[in-house]
């Protein structure tokens, strides 16, 4: 512990660059995975294929995907770029799934019920579709958060400095407590992250607080109806 107290900047320092380089990608993933997933959801001849190739993104182990991406795009290997792309493609690979699982949740009889109202097919979508579908997506979204946390570690690998500096830098020196304030200090994050993505969930969706006190058929219907009923207002 005498380390961990003594290098509280270092660590603090790399926390910060971590969550940076960490965000970035969850929110790009985020904004390039709803195109897809609707895609796949709209278009049922595509679904199949668009999945399974988005899925088979996540099967490229992530040293060689960050070695092989430079070569393709043209990019120094070494430079943060590198690592924020690498870390985009495995978290689209996540949520272009729970997008289209998200969008198959919402109940065709509220879409039915939208389109009466007047609602055209992108409002229909933005105000009543995706946000029906928000909770399933949340999901795969907490998911993507955390494993793409956990997979930033790998940048240090190629020059990138992060939290897994404390990874490479302590087991050459044979320091145990800083291999173990890089692990904390991850878990830390992702745990943080998670706990946001919670509360700005319930923030953004508060009809699914209800659920868990009132489960049933009628309860369901009243939850699936409520953004039209918001947005009508």
């Amino acid at each position: 512990m005498t380390w961990v107290a003594e290098n509280l900047d270092l660590i603090l320092e790399l926390t910060l660059v971590h969550l940076r380089q960490s965000a970035t990608p969850i929110v790009l993933g985020l904004v390039l995975s709803i195109p897809l997933g609707w895609v796949a959801w709209r278009y049922r001849l595509v679904r199949g294929p668009v999945i399974v190739l988005t899925g088979l993104l996540y099967t490229i182990p992530s040293l060689a995907l960050l070695i092989l991406l430079p070569a393709a795009l043209g990019y120094r290997a070494t430079t943060e770029p590198n690592l924020v792309v690498a870390l985009t493609i495995y978290t689209v690979a996540i949520l272009v799934r729970a997008v289209a699982d998200g969008l198959d949740s919402v109940d065709q009889d509220v879409r039915q019920a939208a389109t009466a109202v007047g609602y055209a097919a992108p409002r229909r979508f933005f105000t009543v579709e995706l946000p029906l579908a928000g909770p399933v997506i949340l999901a795969g979204l907490r998911v993507a958060a955390v494993s793409t946390i956990s997979l930033a570690t790998v940048g240090i690998l190629i020059g990138v400095e992060n939290l897994g500096y404390l990874f490479t830098n302590g087991l050459q020196r044979r320091i145990i407590a800083e291999v173990l304030a890089g692990v904390v200090a991850v878990v830390v994050i992702a745990l943080i992250v998670d706990g946001l993505l919670v509360l700005a969930g319930r923030m953004l969706m508060p009809w699914t607080r209800a659920a868990g006190r009132a489960p049933g058929r009628a309860q369901k219907g009243r939850e699936q109806t409520a953004p039209v009923v918001r947005a009508a207002a």
